[in-house]
């Protein structure tokens, strides 16, 4: 029998288009609610690839989350093991750490949905910053969460 294949909702043209818009706004400095453009280079093609994000900062830590699930940026995070954020002409190179215990990440998902839950709670099937800590660990599976590491 084969395995189920991993969470991940892809995104319609109008969204691609519009995250494209948001990422090149990111690009020229503008953020909207935080956002910031991501640069990880691909598993496949080595070039760098890039996506708009919502950086996530919890008691002093920053993460990205997925809340499209295992994105092609999730895979080529994994493999490349770090990447970039730019917003203008300031770039953060980072290494991440992919947190695997889900009461570790149900805690990032939380505060993630209280700050972003206006506009990803669609990917999140029900789960909300209201929901139980029994429902955000189960929900998270389905959402990868990094902690990124600033490398000077």
């Amino acid at each position: 029998m084969n395995a189920p294949e991993p969470y991940y909702v892809q995104g319609s043209p109008l969204g691609i288009r519009f995250n494209a818009l948001i990422g090149k706004l990111a690009r020229f400095g503008m953020s909207l609610a935080g956002t910031a453009e991501l640069s990880v280079r691909g598993r496949t093609s080595g070039r760098m690839q890039r996506i708009p994000v919502n950086p996530y900062t919890q008691d002093g830590s920053q993460y990205l989350v997925s809340a499209r699930g295992h994105s092609q940026w999730v895979r080529n995070m994994r493999a490349a093991g770090g990447g970039e954020l730019r917003l203008g002409r300031k770039v953060q190179a980072f290494t991440v750490t992919e947190l695997t215990d889900p009461a570790e990440q149900a805690v990032v998902l939380r505060g993630y949905l209280k700050k972003w839950g206006w506009e990803v709670n669609r990917f999140f099937d029900g789960v909300t910053v209201n929901s139980s800590e029994s429902e955000l660990q189960a929900a998270a599976p389905d959402h990868p969460v990094f902690r990124i590491t600033l490398t000077p």
